[in-house]
């Protein structure tokens, strides 16, 4: 006799927060295979049109409004847009609900992501200062969310649920700090008009929102036309993407213990209806009740976090493991590996792993040590070492922003992409031999 199946339960925060790291952690492994299977390719007798896939073009548009970008360009500008979109979104959540929403709760991520910026990119223009490289001081800035959990998802029980938290959130905020030095400090000439077409879409999103609006068709068309006026204005496009998602609303119309009474209302109404009829098509009442139900549901969920729950898969699964595959290609070759001992490859390997290292852990403990946060009950500082090894994971966030260091640099962006890769390697394997020393207790 089969057995009744587990019931599905109401899930609460800590069960949406595991759905999300298994979300990332499962695309972690996908984005790992693409990078691999790119690096395979761009060092195979197929490499020649592996590169030269990703340069053909494709026009879109009519009339004197076309677009006419090589398919990387469409991956870099026009994707990675929605990219930055959902990490908008996710940067809106924490700040008003989550690991981000109170000034102690959010201290010591905060404070350890800006350790885990500023002294890798010290390191970088130390070494790079006034050379052919020293654009690239961003690269080492970025922690690679994905991979960082999908490292911790090995690990299983041994890393409590609140080291996982910590690690998102730290992420999360090295993503808005990327965010920002790709806005302030990598955006080249900048074109007024282009740019106050994009204003003004901004202030008609704005208006949007505090209009009450929750259709999503004005918001998708106002964004469209904030990404197209910053891609035409020199202000890199994605950036339109998080100022976008900032104004998406994130209010219920009804709150919690109003959906709940109307809740048992409907289903009260619904039941006593299902009384009435033995058919197997709900009648007019049954139908009432569920037409009524499903609008409460609607009233009680938040235009920011319906989006988010649809977009995250298409980022994870498929956005980002084809940015990888399109940006991860690099020939390994003489004159590109030895670019690794000098100023440039150095410059980022030992920003991600020697420079997160000390800038998240020493920052953390800063934090601490002067009152201004706390660690997790069940966190030590053994794991927040550990954690301070993932951070060195850069790989999207720093291939983007190495694109953007060196566009035009034949020798400096493939030097630039094998120190991430390398760099982001060793970064995980230390993490996991540092976590692996702990079982899930504070040490």
């Amino acid at each position: 006799m089969a057995t009744a199946g587990p019931r599905r339960r109401f899930s609460g925060p800590l069960d949406a927060f595991q759905r999300f790291a298994q979300l990332e952690a499962s695309g972690g492994i996908l984005l790992l295979a693409c990078a691999i299977a790119a690096l395979v390719l761009a060092n195979t007798p197929w490499a020649d049109a592996y590169f030269g896939f990703w340069q053909s073009h494709l026009r879109i548009g009519w009339n004197d409004f076309v677009l006419d970008e090589s398919l990387l360009h469409w991956i870099n500008d026009g994707l990675m847009a929605v990219f930055f979109f959902v990490v908008g979104l996710e940067i809106k959540r924490e700040l008003l609900a989550g690991e981000l929403s109170s000034p102690r709760q959010a201290a010591l991520p905060m404070v350890a992501a800006v350790g885990g910026m500023l002294v890798p990119a010290a390191l970088y223009a130390a070494l790079n200062a006034g050379g052919e490289a020293a654009a690239g001081w961003g690269v080492p800035m970025a922690t690679d969310i994905a991979f960082a959990l999908g490292v911790l998802a090995l690990l299983g029980d041994r890393v409590p649920v609140s080291l996982k938290v910590f690690l998102t959130a730290l992420a999360i905020v090295d993503d808005l700090g990327a965010i920002l030095v790709i806005a302030l400090f990598y955006t080249g000439d900048v074109a007024a008009a282009w740019l106050g077409v994009g204003g003004i879409a901004l202030v008609g999103l704005v208006a949007l929102n505090l209009a009450g609006v929750r259709y999503g068709l004005p918001y998708g068309i106002l964004g469209m036309l904030l990404w197209f006026a910053f891609l035409q204005s020199g202000v890199h496009a994605t950036v339109a993407g998080v100022l976008a998602a900032l104004t998406i609303p994130a209010t219920a119309r009804i709150d919690g213990p109003e959906f709940l009474a109307r809740g048992r209302d409907f289903l009260s109404a619904f039941g006593r209806a299902t009384e009435r009829t033995d058919r197997r098509l709900a009648d007019q009442g049954q139908q009432d009740a569920l037409h009524a139900l499903e609008e409460a549901i609607e009233e009680v969920s938040t235009p920011l976090q319906k989006l988010e729950h649809a977009l995250h898969p298409w980022v994870t699964y498929f956005i980002l493991p084809l940015f990888a595959l399109a940006n991860a290609g690099v020939t390994v070759e003489g004159g590109v590996t030895g670019r690794l001992v000098e100023p440039i490859g150095l410059g980022i390997i030992l920003g991600l792993v020697v420079g997160k290292q000390v800038g998240v852990t020493l920052f953390a403990w800063l934090a601490v040590r002067l009152g201004l946060a706390d660690l997790p009950p069940d966190v030590g500082w053994l794991q927040v070492y550990g954690v301070a090894w993932l951070a060195g994971i850069g790989f999207t966030m720093s291939l983007f922003i190495a694109g953007l260091a060196f566009p035009d640099g034949a020798e400096l962006l493939p030097a630039a992409k094998l120190a991430i890769l390398v760099a982001s390697v060793i970064s995980g394997l230390g993490g996991w031999l540092v976590l692996a020393r702990t079982n899930g207790a504070r040490e």
